[in-house]
């Protein structure tokens, strides 16, 4: 963005006002946004935002004032120059209205964006429909080379109001602040629920198949259970009300889910009076027989969903309830009893109930509630959609062998199959089967999903966002708009690169507007100096001289918060990188007064070193055996590289060079 910030502001001075000018006879065709503008009407001739421009509106509504605000500060980060608020200003001429009208049979999510010689005007009955009418603005102006909009009209709405996310937080913990970065993105795509899997247990067989050494976690602070909550990352109740109400201001849900009666090896761990005794279930299984399980239950999700000042604020609460073995058909009907309980728990907290659909492998006798309950659609074998349907539940479509990540396991996705997704699916197909007419009715919107079932095979959170900003593009068009996309498969992965992942969000750490662009080139970098980014994302290259002095070992040659790459590393005195506490080392030391030529590339895939313009490592993707070669998990040697500041080096480095793509 600071790239293109020097030729738009340019561009800006040179416009002494707004510029409505007709640059062509030519009817503008729909501009190009993700998602897809639903209807445009194309005017002739462009308009361009000037310092006279204002956003006017009237802050007699908070919601309304607040969508204004929002505007002019991402205005700002995406444009390089600042539009004026004006609340309760007469509109004039170039400014950019914005306007609640209230249409009661009208799609509450319904926008009209309209650009003309007089400006730009957004209308819409709601603050969150208004809300997503800036978002569409503001890639249009992202789109353009010169910050100027085309004159014509849009009408959008979205055909599902459910347009989600889930990630797995339980196998591997997702810090608070990149959660906040994948709200902003979800919300620049408008995509409106993050759905947050609280806790969860690894697959015992990765650790020495030994239920005691098997990873699990409850990532919530905890009161009422002292010592229940993980010690390797986890959310005070403070920082989880502030996510929830930064997303509320965004429009987007958070959805916290607190998983059970299996995937509950957490509990059981803390408690194991609470835990199955029968081997053939596992430990990660809760006992559901002892009233001992229903009373800690109880009060553990009383802590969460009650009291004046609750810590799970939003409307909804998925209480998990999936995967539970159906071999005793005493305990399917104990397992039925205890979903139909806790969605009527979750209802006197006055929470909207989730859960996982597993009736159909879990079928039996005792009734379950489905009125008022929504539920997600992930596999036919689980809960038969159909089926679910005619029971009278709302669904969720997010099918597993279509929207599930699971990253370098080896089984689902990798990364999701987009062309598949763009040209052939909508959430009315939950697992192949298609619903239509007035079944469709009851199907919410869609979702996909990000499970870290190999918590310690060393995908880290730039990894996983890798993943899912691949995507969530595709994701933004189909549950928006599914069946109707018009822009071609090809056209709208190219376009929509181009696109920020929101204003100031660069988790993804790219630089440069096109691939082959240094975007740092440095004739000598000094110890402990401030680089000019703080690190290149995938792909990349690096490549420096190095004049090799006396050095201790552990010294830094660059590091920023999310890595470090080691000239010395601690253990070895070798050249090697280090993110989220693991270290991988090259094959390669620097000795005093020996010159080199170091050049590192990395992609999603792995990182290599060469030196003099020989490969020297190769850290790729490489399969670690477990249980006597029985089971296998890939290890990840992936690095976002680190920028932001060089070590306390003695060596001499020149000529560094940083190029974003792999030479």
């Amino acid at each position: 963005m600071s790239i293109r910030t020097s030729f738009v502001s340019l561009a800006i001075g040179l416009a002494s006002i707004y510029a409505p000018v007709d640059l062509s006879a030519e009817i503008n065709q729909k501009p190009f946004t993700v998602p897809e503008l639903r209807q445009w009407k194309g005017g002739e001739g462009r308009f361009t935002p000037s310092a006279e421009s204002r956003i006017v509106y009237s802050d007699k509504n908070p919601e309304l004032a607040h969508v204004a605000e929002r505007l002019a500060q991402d205005y700002t980060t995406i444009a390089g120059t600042d539009l004026r608020l004006a609340p309760n200003a007469k509109s004039r001429q170039g400014d950019i209205r914005l306007q609640l009208k209230p249409q009661k049979k009208s799609n509450q999510e319904q926008y009209t964006l309209t650009v003309d010689k007089n400006g730009v005007t957004l209308t819409a009955p709601t603050a969150e429909a208004l809300y997503w009418a800036t978002r569409t603005l503001l890639q249009m102006t992202e789109m353009s080379d010169d910050l100027s909009l085309p004159y014509g009209s849009a009408t959008d709405y979205p055909d599902f109001a459910w347009r989600g996310f889930m990630i797995d937080a339980g196998r591997k913990f997702i810090p608070m602040d990149y959660l906040y970065d994948l709200v902003d993105a979800m919300a620049y795509y408008k995509m409106n629920k993050l759905h947050i899997h609280l806790n969860d247990n690894g697959f015992k067989y990765y650790f020495d198949d030994d239920w005691d050494k098997t990873q699990a976690a409850f990532r919530m602070e905890c009161d009422t259970y002292p010592g229940l909550t993980s010690r390797d990352g986890s959310y005070t109740k403070q920082e989880f009300r502030d996510l929830v109400k930064y997303a509320e201001d965004r429009h987007v849900e958070i959805i916290p889910e607190i998983d059970f009666p299996a995937h509950a090896l957490a509990f059981t761990r803390f408690m194991p009076e609470i835990g199955s005794t029968d081997d053939a279930y596992g430990r990660d299984h809760l006992d559901l027989m002892s009233p001992k399980t229903y009373e800690f239950l109880d009060n553990l999700l009383a802590e969460y969903l009650g009291g004046d000042d609750p810590v799970f604020a939003g409307p909804s609460f998925h209480i998990g309830t999936d995967e539970y073995s159906n071999r005793d058909s005493v305990v399917v009907e104990k397992f039925r009893y205890m979903t139909d309980r806790y969605i009527k728990y979750t209802e006197k907290f006055g929470k909207q109930p989730l859960i996982w659909g597993s009736l159909t492998h879990a079928k039996g006798k005792q009734p379950v509630q489905s009125d008022n309950v929504i539920m997600y659609g992930w596999s036919n074998g689980y809960a038969n959609p159909s089926d679910m349907i005619d029971l009278g539940y709302r669904m969720v479509s997010i099918p597993d062998g279509y929207v599930y990540i699971v990253p370098s396991a080896g089984y689902y996705y990798d990364y999701l199959n987009t062309k598949m997704l763009y040209d052939n699916w909508t959430p009315a197909n939950i697992g192949g089967t298609v619903f239509e007419g007035d079944k469709l009715k009851q199907i919410e919107g869609g979702m996909f999903a990000v499970w870290n079932d190999h918590p310690n095979n060393g995908i880290t959170i730039k990894d996983i966002h890798h993943r899912v900003m691949h995507a969530l593009p595709t994701m933004s068009a189909k549950t928006w708009d599914g069946k109707d996309v018009t822009v071609p498969y090809d056209e709208f992965i190219s376009k929509s690169t181009r696109l920020s992942e929101a204003p100031g969000v660069n988790y993804l750490a790219r630089y440069g507007s096109e691939p082959g662009t240094v975007v740092i080139s440095q004739q000598v970098v000094p110890a402990g100096t401030t680089l000019p980014i703080p690190e290149i994302g995938y792909d990349y290259t690096v490549e420096f001289d190095i004049e090799g002095a006396e050095e201790t070992k552990g010294t830094v040659l660059f590091e920023s918060p999310n890595a470090t790459f080691w000239l010395s590393d601690p253990i070895t005195g070798n050249m090697a990188f280090s993110r989220e506490e693991k270290l991988h080392q090259f094959r390669q030391n620097v000795l005093p007064g020996e010159k080199l030529h170091v050049k590192v590339t990395g992609d999603n895939k792995g990182t290599r070193l060469y030196v003099n313009g020989k490969l020297v490592d190769d850290m790729n993707t490489r399969w670690l055996s477990y249980n006597g070669g029985k089971n296998k998990m890939a290890e990840v040697r992936t690095l976002v590289f680190p920028l932001e500041k060089t070590g306390k080096f003695n060596s001499k480095i020149t000529n560094l060079k940083v190029t974003n793509s792999i030479l």
